[in-house]
């Protein structure tokens, strides 16, 4: 059946999240008010045909299958280490199976689930990142909704291309220092750092305090965008919506 998403924040060091994104690695992070009501960014009919299925685990734990009643590859708990609902990306619907996009090393890893496992919404939403032109642009369907300019990653740590999903929304406490307003976890990791900051060097699409950075290469693999931006993501878009990095 399909349903709506939760969207949910962490009571936890936001340094677990980031791969690195400079600034103060141990801001905290404190429940987003938005993450207690179903979030209204999954719909039950997307826009245009053009949305993407997610699959939010039922139970606390959920088997990784090699293929469609394959060996076990994996367990994965939920929820994941900041409290949020695991949720995947669904890339092939088999009926009792779904091909599903990973939150693991190596970026871009699937698996199959069991479709009993899990429970079903879809979003017409999807956040497409150009790194070379230094903007974002989410989409509602075919249609351009928010667009703006981003930072990407330093020469030595770079933003990696590929497709992902948003895993978690944070927010900072206080002022948020370099992680601005609000934080959503991708994915994602960075190719260069194995760990940062006591956490796995994962990625992140985060606000800023630092924005005349933007439009330029200023992190450690993480996107940053104006706080205006990330608030907008953080009451519209949904915990698993697309998120494709290019060029």
């Amino acid at each position: 059946m399909r349903t709506n998403l939760l969207r949910t924040a962490a009571a936890t060091a936001l340094a677990l999240l980031s791969a690195g994104c400079a600034g103060s690695a141990g801001s905290a992070v404190r429940p987003d008010p938005a993450s207690t009501t179903a979030s209204t960014a999954a719909r039950t009919e997307p826009a245009g045909g053009a949305g993407s299925r997610i699959a939010s685990v039922k139970g606390a734990r959920i088997t990784i299958y090699r293929g469609r009643q394959g060996a076990a590859q994996r367990t994965i708990t939920s929820p994941n280490d900041y409290g949020a609902t695991r949720v995947f990306l669904v890339e092939r619907d088999e009926g009792d199976w779904l091909q599903v996009l990973l939150p693991i090393r190596p970026n871009g890893s699937k698996g199959w689930i069991k479709a009993a496992d899990v429970t079903l919404a879809e979003t017409s939403h999807r956040v497409e990142i150009d790194r070379g032109a230094f903007r974002f642009t989410v989409y509602d369907g075919d249609r351009p909704v928010r667009t703006g300019k981003v930072a990407t990653g330093e020469a030595g740590t770079p933003t990696p291309p590929g497709r992902y999903f948003f895993t978690e929304l944070v927010r900072p406490t206080g002022d948020g220092g370099a992680y601005g307003a609000y934080a959503f976890g991708l994915s994602g990791f960075s190719p260069v750092l194995k760990s940062f900051a006591g956490g796995p060097g994962q990625l992140a699409i985060h606000g800023t305090n630092k924005p005349s950075a933007i439009g330029t290469r200023a992190s450690h693999g993480c996107v940053r965008v104006s706080n205006d931006d990330i608030t907008w993501m953080a009451k519209n878009l949904a915990i698993g919506t697309p998120v494709v990095v290019k060029g």
